[in-house]
């Protein structure tokens, strides 16, 4: 067997009605952020949130009635596991998930509200699909792998057909690798509907596997990344095959880039995207160079992030952005100090937060005191200027 553009459109044919047909946009604001043409592609927007529930179904409706009786076992981080068993409820296939520690909770509690048996094992993915593969042979199930299979690589591919059907014109495709299944299919569809588009892989640095294999050498992965959708620490074999000889390039996205682009997807284009689901534009972001005047089709890939670490996302931007400042500030302890302050903070627009006193710091004087005062501003201009008020009252201040 192999991957080709036949077995990518029967699965397209297969799946027709019974996934969502997902829209590809063009966003100006994203395109006069990044310098690029960006469309893109609401993969989560899908019923369980990513694009993976594409080839999980192809693979379940290509099973014979003998397999689908007996049920199929999977190990994934989590979108796999939510469209294997969302699409394994429907058909009437039973599934079982074997899902390491370190998945987000919200992944964990969505499969097994499809319906799958969820097995918790291991510390890493490596881990957990070493466990299933035991428990395959144990109990007679049909394991799916979440990308190392060609109708998993076929199913995802029909992203592709539909991303050129809606933007025809697109130059240039950045799509995220874990273990490749998407980006074997979506280099393999475009390539056969396009030759001349180039496809560039996004890794999160953390877990350079396909950089790794094409270099040789041994991949040095782990760390704990936000987009722990792609942390696999071994590209397939199959879909190394298929992808590698597709592919213009692939760049190494750092944790900040990734965290922007989660930030940009919700206050820019109003959706949710996973760490994995931001790559593609994290590259835009990264590397400008390599993307400015092009238009880029972006697969938003995925929307399944723990709240609490969106939370701590959406907050961590606003620190980068200067928008949410810590600022200390050294004077007399005496009373309306502190009253003071916070009218020239007030005067300025900007917000207080929250404020700690402290008068035991040794480096303060003893008839001093020492505040940390967390302002909200409405950007890094606007914190400047409210520190320059300060100073000018006599309060000058530091950010920490």
């Amino acid at each position: 067997m192999t991957l080709s553009i036949d077995s990518i459109r029967a699965a397209a044919a297969r799946l027709s009605g019974q996934i969502e047909r997902t829209p590809c946009r063009y966003s100006r604001t994203l395109s006069k952020i990044t310098g690029a043409e960006v469309w893109v592609k609401f993969e989560n927007l899908q019923f369980t949130a990513a694009y993976k529930e594409r080839g999980a179904l192809n693979k379940l409706m290509l099973l014979s009635n003998s397999e689908k009786a007996k049920g199929v076992i999977a190990a994934s981080a989590g979108n796999h596991a939510q469209g294997l068993a969302y699409h394994g409820a429907r058909l009437g296939v039973p599934v079982t998930i074997v899902m390491p520690k370190t998945t987000p909770f919200v992944k964990v509690q969505h499969t097994r509200d499809f319906g799958a048996n969820v097995v918790i094992e291991g510390e890493t993915y490596d881990d957990a699909s070493a466990h299933a593969r035991k428990l395959q042979a144990e109990q007679d199930l049909t394991f799916v792998h979440p990308f190392d299979d060609y109708d998993i690589m076929a199913g995802q591919g029909t992203i592709a057909l539909e991303m050129l059907e809606d933007a025809p014109d697109l130059e240039v495709l950045p799509v995220p690798i874990g273990g490749g299944g998407l980006i074997s299919g979506v280099a393999t569809a475009a390539k056969a509907v396009k030759p001349d588009i180039h496809i560039i892989g996004c890794e999160p640095a953390m877990y350079p596997s396909f950089t790794a294999k094409m270099r040789g050498v041994a991949a040095h992965c782990g760390g704990q990344t936000i987009a722990e959708g792609v942390a696999v620490k071994t590209v397939g074999d199959l879909t190394y095959g298929v992808a590698r000889p597709l592919i213009d390039d692939v760049l190494l996205l750092e944790e900040p880039h990734i965290e922007q682009a989660v930030a940009l997807y919700c206050n820019v284009e109003k959706t949710i995207a996973e760490g994995a689901g931001a790559a593609s534009l994290a590259a835009l972001l990264a590397y400008p160079e390599r993307f400015r005047g092009k238009k880029c089709g972006l697969i938003l890939c995925g929307g399944n992030i723990d709240t609490r670490l969106l939370a701590s996302v959406l907050t961590r931007e606003l620190v980068r952005a200067q928008r949410l400042v810590s600022l200390r500030i050294v004077g007399d302890d005496r009373p309306g100090l502190l009253s003071t302050v916070a009218s020239v903070i007030g005067s300025m627009g900007a917000n207080i937060i929250e404020v700690n006193h402290n008068r035991l710091a040794l480096d303060v004087p003893a008839k001093g005191a020492e505040f940390d005062i967390t302002i909200e501003t409405r950007d890094a201009q606007h914190t400047q200027d409210v520190m320059n008020a300060l100073r000018e009252k006599g309060y000058p201040p530091r950010a920490v």
